[in-house]
C-alpha cells in the first residue's frame, strides 16, 4: 500500500487533478473498475496519473461531501481480487492502492500512473467466464472503447513514452535529492510524508513513481532528475530560466541577465518572486470626475506567472535552449523551445480558446499542479487574457514561426502610458502612433519593426529578425499585414528603401 502524492481534501477539490482523470465510486464495483484502471493506464492524451476514489458518491461530476465512506477491513480482500483481476490486463498492469482518511471517514484510493506499455487491453467483464477483451480510453469522464481511428493513434503511442516519463539509464537513484522530495510532500500534505522518514532514497523514489526497473537495475525517470536533483542541467544542457532586461530596447547594447537554476520548479518560483519584486509596478490612476481611483499594474502578476508557468510545464528538455524572459521598455516577452503543437492555430490563440491535442510533459506538469503552480488543462489562455482586461491592459500576443514551430512566444504589452514620465517618449507605441496618426490597431511586433523601420529605411529583412530574435518568415508576414494595412510601401524595389505611409 502506498500513500498518493496529495492530500485527499486536495484530490477531491478539483483545483489540482481535473474531472477527467477523476472517477467517484460509491462502492467497489470490479467491473468498471478495471474498464477505468485500463484507460487511465493508457494515458491516451498524456495527462498523467487517473484516481479512482470508492467509498465517494458523486453528483454531476462532483463528489458528494460528506463522503460515504470505505470499510477499511475489506482493504486486503479487495486488494486480492484486484491483483487477479489485474493479471487479466493485458500486458498486466498493477496500480497503487491507498487508504486515505478524509470526513473523518477512510477512503480508498486506487491510483492509476501512466503506463510504459501501452496499449492495454481488458476485459470487458472481468468477472464473466467467456471474456471479451478491448482497448479503453478516457473520454471527458468517462472510460469508452476507441473507434477505429481512435485504436490506431493508441497503438501508434506505444513508443511515445513522453520524455519527462523515461527512465534515465546515465543516472542513478542516488542522484535524487531526499529531501527535495519530502519537501514536495510536506507542500502537498500528502501522508507519504511522515511515513517517508523512514524509508531509503530508493523506496521513496519507488512510492513517487520517480524510478523504474529490477532492484539491480533501478534507474531514475527524467521527471524526477529534472525536479528532485540539486542540479538538473547535469543531466540536461540549457535546463535554465534567463530574465535579460533590455533598458533601451533591443537595439540598445546594454542589458541586464539574472539566470534561474536548479530544480525546475525552483527555477519557477524563483523566477517570479525576481519578476514581482523587481519588474511588476503599481501607480495610483486619479479621476477629476469621481472619487473612486485605480491601482494598475505595468504587468498583471497573474498573466506573468501563468504564461511563464506554461513554459516550464511545455518546453521540450531535450533541447538546449533556456527559456527567456526579455524585459523591454514596452513589454515582456516569454520564449519557449520548441514551439507549440502543430495541432494549435494561431486563431486559437487569438480567440484566447486553446486546448491541446496530447501534452508533452505529462508527469512534470501533474507534479506542478499538485502544487498548485498551474492550473488544469485549457485554463491557461482564459487565464492570460482575463488578467490583461482586468488590468486595463492590451491585449497578449501570441507569435510562433509557422510552419516550424521551433519557438514560442507570449508578449505582454505594458500598460498605456505607466512610465513614470509621461513625456520620456519611452513607449513604442508612441513614437509609431505619431507617425501613422494612431488610427489603426497594430501588434506590438509589428509596431517594433515600424520603429526599426523609421530609424533605418533600407535595413533588410534579415537585419530586423536578428534583432527582435525571430525568424524571416516571420518578418515577411509582418510586413506583408503593414503593406496590407496601407501603412507600410516599399520604394525602389530590392535596393529601394522602405516608406512610412502618414496617416
Amino acid at each position: 500500500m502506498t500513500n498518493i502524492l496529495i492530500s485527499p481534501e486536495k484530490l477531491l477539490s478539483g483545483k489540482h487533478v481535473e474531472g477527467e482523470r477523476m472517477e467517484f465510486k460509491k462502492g467497489w464495483n470490479p467491473v468498471s473498475t478495471m474498464r477505468s484502471i485500463c484507460a487511465f493506464a493508457n494515458d491516451f492524451e498524456n495527462e498523467d496519473s487517473g484516481y479512482i476514489v470508492i467509498g465517494v458518491e458523486e453528483k454531476n461530476g462532483r463528489p458528494v461531501r460528506p463522503v460515504r465512506g470505505f470499510d477499511p477491513d475489506k482493504f486486503e480482500q479487495i486488494q486480492q481480487e484486484l491483483i487477479g483481476y489485474c493479471n487479466l490486463i493485458q500486458p498486466s498492469y498493477f496500480p497503487r492502492l491507498s487508504l486515505e482518511e478524509i470526513d473523518n471517514k477512510n477512503v480508498l484510493v486506487i491510483w492509476v500512473p501512466a503506463g510504459s506499455n501501452r496499449p492495454y487491453k481488458v476485459p470487458d467483464d472481468v468477472t464473466s467466464k467467456h471474456k471479451t477483451y478491448n482497448y479503453r480510453i478516457r473520454q471527458y469522464s468517462s472510460s469508452v472503447i476507441p473507434n477505429i481511428e481512435q485504436e490506431a493513434e493508441l497503438v501508434q503511442l506505444t513508443a511515445k513514452i513522453p520524455f519527462d516519463d523515461r527512465v534515465n539509464s546515465n543516472a542513478k537513484v542516488d542522484d535524487l535529492n531526499f529531501g527535495l522530495m519530502r519537501e514536495h510532500l510536506a507542500q502537498t500534505k500528502s501522508r507519504l510524508y511522515s511515513e517517508s522518514a523512514k524509508m531509503s532514497i530508493e523506496e521513496l523514489a519507488d512510492a513517487m513513481n520517480l524510478s523504474h526497473g529490477a532492484k539491480e537495475h533501478l534507474f531514475p525517470k527524467n521527471v524526477g532528475l529534472l525536479m528532485f536533483s540539486e542540479n538538473p542541467a547535469k543531466y540536461f544542457e540549457g535546463v535554465q530560466i534567463d530574465v535579460v532586461e533590455f533598458p533601451n530596447g533591443l537595439g540598445g547594447k546594454e542589458f541586464n541577465e539574472k539566470i534561474f537554476t536548479g530544480p525546475i520548479q525552483k527555477q519557477l518560483t524563483d523566477t517570479l518572486s525576481y519578476l514581482k519584486t523587481n519588474i511588476i509596478k503599481s501607480k495610483v490612476i486619479k479621476y477629476d470626475d469621481r472619487e473612486k481611483a485605480d491601482k494598475v499594474f505595468n504587468y498583471p502578476y497573474p498573466a506573468i506567472e501563468e504564461a511563464l508557468a506554461n513554459a516550464v510545464y511545455h518546453r521540450n528538455y531535450e533541447l538546449r535552449d533556456p527559456i527567456e524572459v526579455r524585459v523591454l521598455p514596452s513589454k515582456i516577452e516569454i520564449i519557449s523551445y520548441n514551439g507549440i503543437d502543430p495541432s494549435l492555430k494561431q486563431t486559437d490563440f487569438e480567440k484566447g480558446v486553446v486546448r491541446t491535442r496530447r501534452y508533452r510533459n505529462r508527469r512534470i506538469g501533474g507534479f506542478l499542479k499538485e502544487l498548485g503552480l498551474t492550473e488544469g488543462r485549457g485554463t491557461g489562455i482564459p487565464i492570460i487574457y482575463k488578467s490583461m482586461k482586468e488590468n486595463g491592459s492590451p491585449k497578449p500576443l501570441f507569435d510562433t514561426d509557422a510552419p516550424n514551430r521551433s519557438f514560442f512566444v507570449v508578449e505582454f504589452p505594458i500598460f498605456p502610458n505607466f512610465h513614470e514620465d509621461d513625456n520620456d517618449g519611452g513607449a513604442i507605441g508612441g513614437a509609431i502612433g505619431g507617425a501613422i496618426g494612431g488610427a489603426i490597431e497594430l501588434t506590438e511586433r509589428q509596431n517594433e519593426i515600424l520603429e526599426l523601420i523609421i530609424k533605418n529605411k533600407k535595413i533588410a529583412y534579415r537585419e530586423i529578425a536578428e534583432i527582435l530574435g525571430i525568424n524571416n518568415s516571420a518578418v515577411q508576414a509582418h510586413i506583408d499585414t503593414l503593406k496590407e494595412k496601407g501603412i507600410l510601401k516599399r520604394v525602389g524595389g530590392t535596393r529601394g528603401h522602405w516608406e512610412v505611409i502618414n496617416g
